[in-house]
């Protein structure tokens, strides 16, 4: 994660103001702040912020850590937020230097924060989301900006995918690259166009009525990326999984792209094998290699050949999008087919380089709750009565994305977070490399689907904390909670630290698959028509004399 010089933190007039209730300790930070640019902080999708100094196991608790401030918003968000120190803001009202938290909802607006003050900086908005698509409901109503936005900090430059209507009235996507101090276009948006060849010679061309962007963005080998499928599987004659790619900054799309089910028929004419990984970005290896994992196909369990349509599986792509480099896929992909049980609900995990003969690590699980262990350099193809992965483990139904850190032992853990608790998984490489289960958290109540997502901020390998929000129960208003547990409290289920109401999720239809960010001693939710943002809390209010 790349460090930002600080920027200017507005010191209090103590003559003549009146001190605030409560002061977030991050606003008083010096330099060697942390920007949190992509999904989950990095290209492997960790969700490990590691330079976290103020937020500790001793000081995360009631009475001294909770709620400093909302900010209103436009609209429902999907996507994560984005945070960087010492952006220099050009337009609006507040020019000058600000540590910014980004955040965009599916009214297709664009919200720089400043994270001191909450101010509002600037809110552009970049044009009418498309109301129910399809006639579906899970993002109620409204469909903008769902994915999670990158940001280029080497250019200053955001990406982000808008959904809206063109000049026809026909719906859209556009990727734009934002000036981060503006908000405003570096280059003309590039509306997202595609076609691809199908089995029998005929042009399958990519139609933004009948295909969701969801998963976060990709910025790996000086290009975007962009997964896309369904709408509630709605239209699935007309929708498939589709990965398309641009080049940063021209935003000149790729000449090649890969679609996941390129059959011409079906025996039910139910294409798909989308990307959605409710929410959870496409990832990354050192080499460049694009992974993700795809979603159902058609409900007869007969179509998958792992060439021209590979459904419920990992899937590694080239840095170009010119080949398919290999894959896993489940033995029972043919039931996960016919009782809609995607392994596409979860993402898919990169590890960092592991000691041992097996140095290239990924995970991914599924709405079966089955977590696979894969080695990256040979994921393991597919096999009607094994799977030839490196290890599997139940971890409760799973719309869900692990996280990963080290512990002050020096060995890596594994968060898991499918069903209703979160999970840490010791990672052994040696004789040969299993998981082995370290500590498990209370239980997060939730009527949702299954699953929930997790972050975890640490000061190198210590004190680390697991932050989560989870999703509503099944009533209004359908209240969303911030967690956060000790996963080295020694008890059974691990100290819960702090839990604290972190906004509403009245969308009771479409689950809340949010991503708390921890950066600089502040955590940052973003939920239904608000941001809350949570810190250490000091002082109360007195009155200078």
């Amino acid at each position: 994660m790349p460090k930002l010089r600080h920027g200017n933190c507005r010191a209090l007039g103590m003559a003549t103001l009146v001190m605030l209730v409560f002061v977030s300790l991050s606003a008083v930070l010096g330099s060697g702040q942390t920007a949190v640019t992509t999904y989950h902080y990095d290209n492997y999708r960790t969700g490990w912020n590691q330079n976290e100094s103020v937020l500790t196991p001793a000081n995360v608790k009631a009475g001294s850590f909770g709620l400093l401030k909302k900010v209103k918003l436009d609209d429902q968000v999907d996507a994560q937020p984005l945070v960087v120190p010492g952006v220099v803001i050009t337009a609006g009202n507040y020019k000058g230097t600000h540590d910014v938290v980004y955040v965009v909802t599916e009214n297709n607006t664009v919200y720089a924060i400043d994270v001191h003050t909450q101010t509002v900086l600037l809110k552009p908005n970049f044009g009418q989301p498309i109301v129910y698509p399809l006639g579906c409901g899970n993002n109620a109503p409204d469909v903008g900006i769902t994915s999670t936005p990158v940001i280029d900090p080497s250019s200053n430059t955001m990406y982000v995918m808008v959904y809206t209507r063109n000049t026809k009235a026909a719906p859209i996507y556009q990727l734009h690259a934002l000036d981060l101090g503006s908000l405003t276009d570096k280059v003309p948006p590039q509306t997202v166009a595609a076609t691809h060849t199908l089995t029998d010679g005929t042009t399958f061309t990519f139609n933004a009525k009948y295909q969701r962007q969801r998963p976060g963005l990709l910025l790996a080998n000086g290009s975007i990326y962009a997964g896309f499928g369904s709408f509630c599987d709605f239209a699935a004659n007309l929708s498939r999984g589709w990965l398309l790619g641009w080049t940063a900054g021209s935003l000149t799309p790729f000449p090649s792209n890969q679609i996941f089910d390129q059959q011409a028929t079906s025996p039910d004419s139910f294409f798909l094998s989308s990307i959605w990984m409710s929410g959870y970005g496409l990832a990354s290896d050192d080499a460049g290699n694009i992974l993700f994992v795809t979603g159902n196909s058609d409900y007869s369990g007969t179509t998958y050949d792992g060439v021209t349509n590979i459904q419920e599986s990992v899937v590694k792509v080239s840095p170009t999008l010119t080949d398919v480099m290999d894959l896993f896929t489940p033995s029972n992909q043919s039931t996960l087919e016919q009782y809609d049980a995607d392994f596409g609900s979860g993402g898919v995990l990169v590890l960092p380089d592991q000691p041992g003969a097996t140095p290239h690590i990924a995970v991914a699980a599924g709405k079966d709750g089955n977590m696979y262990v894969m080695n990256e350099d040979n994921l393991g193809g597919y096999s009607p009565t094994q799977n030839n992965v490196l290890g599997t483990y139940q971890i409760g139904g799973c719309w869900c994305g692990q996280s990963y850190f080290v512990d002050s032992d020096g060995i890596g853990r594994v968060v898991s977070s499918g069903g209703t608790v979160a999970e840490i998984w010791k990672v052994q490489t040696s004789p040969s490399v299993s998981l082995s289960l370290a500590a498990t958290s209370p239980q997060l109540l939730t009527v949702q689907d299954p699953g929930f997502f997790t972050t975890i901020s640490s000061n190198g390998h210590a004190n680390p904390i697991i932050w989560a929000v989870s999703r509503p129960i099944n009533t209004l208003p359908a209240t969303l909670h911030l967690f956060a547990f000790n996963p080295d409290s020694g008890t059974k289920p691990m100290k819960q630290l702090f839990r604290g109401n972190a906004g509403l999720w009245p969308n009771l239809g479409g689950n809340s698959n949010l991503v708390p960010v921890v950066a600089n001693g502040q955590v940052f939710v973003a939920s239904n028509k608000q941001l809350r943002v949570f810190g250490l809390l000091i002082g109360k209010t007195t009155k200078k004399k």
